[in-house]
């Protein structure tokens, strides 16, 4: 974990807390990170899958769609025009997973979709978006949304994840109506004196919250968290081996403008009005695929014995035919082995399909699998 990177770095309203707390630092997405604290990243692993890890997301790109004439109709048609997801449905407070495709039904990049409730803005939509993609998910936006829709990009917020078994009860200590907070849904209060939007939702496969604060409050609040014995500071590196575990697309290496939502596994995504209907970009391909199949898929894949299987590990079939790429590889300490996933040709996309492995110039062999390799224990009330 950690990327080549040209010019200065940009840093999050955490990094000096960071240092404090002993952090290993990388580049990634532009901006210096923690890969991993001082226990290292089998222990934080470890430690969000049985308690609580505190994660800095801040380098995520948050934003809102503003429409002028007050209308959530206007801003939810403007954005349904960008992406697959039934954003005309959401409920007050409701959030959603999406994709912004390309005219091709390639992903340009994957995001999270809020309808606010706090009053006086329940005609708004919040967006997070990845870190590397924001500058281009923003030029995207601003040059499809229609006249009376206003993208205000938020610079000023930082964004710290809460994930693992113990941090919804940890947080809801700070502010106990978190505790009901269902699934997929958020909600705007104070924690601990500290004005908060907060989404039951994470990047790990566990229970957990997303805290969107203003800059300057960040680090008061991650202080405050982090007092708690049930909490403790996670780097990128565990991020990584926690989402692969979940079977969660990382964006640029499992999707990308190459693959459509219906190749990556992502049709849940797609509501039913949106299917039948189309009417975003990439809408042609995207119906054509949900109708006929699409000619590869991601797939999970559990190689034999102890080696990983890297990105871009060649996958053949068991006869030695190259039927596909690695995208996502690596140990997952929760089940004690390795793990990949990537995309192979339809026909090798079966549970239990037998797989080689190019592995180092030898073949290994391995097998397809249902994800998530670690179950998910979201909550969803």
């Amino acid at each position: 974990m950690g990327e080549p990177q040209d010019g200065p770095l940009l840093t999050t309203p955490l990094h000096a807390l960071h240092g404090e707390l002993g952090a290993k630092m990388v580049p990634f997405a532009g901006y210096d990170m923690p890969v991993q604290y001082p226990t290292g990243v089998l222990a934080e692993h470890n430690w969000t899958r049985t308690s609580a890890g505190l994660f800095d997301v801040s380098h995520m790109g948050q934003c809102f769609l503003i429409p002028e004439d007050g209308r959530y109709e206007t801003a939810a048609a403007a954005l349904e025009a960008l992406v697959p997801a039934d954003v005309m449905a959401l409920k007050l407070g409701q959030q959603r997973y999406s994709q912004f495709t390309n005219a091709e039904g390639g992903i340009l990049d994957d995001l999270m979709i809020t309808r606010l409730g706090h009053p006086g803005h329940e005609h708004w939509l919040y967006l997070v978006v990845n870190a590397a993609c924001k500058d281009a998910d923003y030029a995207h936006m601003r040059a499809h949304l229609p006249a009376g829709v206003t993208l205000k990009v938020a610079d000023d917020l930082a964004l710290i994840a809460v994930q693992g078994p113990e941090a919804v009860a940890a947080v809801a200590t700070l502010a106990p109506s978190l505790a009901g907070l269902k699934f997929m849904t958020s909600v705007d209060l104070a924690i601990d004196g500290i004005w908060a939007h907060v989404s039951r939702t994470g990047y790990t496969g566990e229970d957990g919250v997303e805290i969107s604060v203003k800059s300057g409050d960040a680090v008061a609040l991650t202080r405050k968290l982090l007092a708690d014995p049930r909490v403790k500071p996670i780097g990128l590196g565990a991020r990584d081996s926690l989402r692969l575990e979940a079977g969660l697309c990382l964006y640029g290496h499992d999707i990308d403008t190459t693959t459509s939502p219906v190749e990556a596994g992502l049709t849940w995504s797609i509501q039913k009005r949106r299917r039948a209907e189309g009417g975003f970009l990439g809408a042609a391909r995207i119906q054509k695929e949900l109708a006929e199949g699409a000619s590869r898929l991601r797939v999970g894949i559990l190689p034999d014995g102890r080696a990983p299987a890297r990105e871009g590990t060649v996958v053949k079939s068991a006869d030695g035919q190259p039927i596909g790429t690695v995208t996502s590889g690596g140990f997952g300490p929760t089940i004690n082995g390795p793990l990949a996933m990537g995309y192979v040709n339809r026909r090798f996309a079966e549970p239990g399909t037998p797989v080689l492995l190019e592995v180092r110039g030898k073949d290994l062999p391995g097998k397809v699998v249902t994800m998530p390799f670690a179950r998910h224990r979201y909550v969803r009330g």
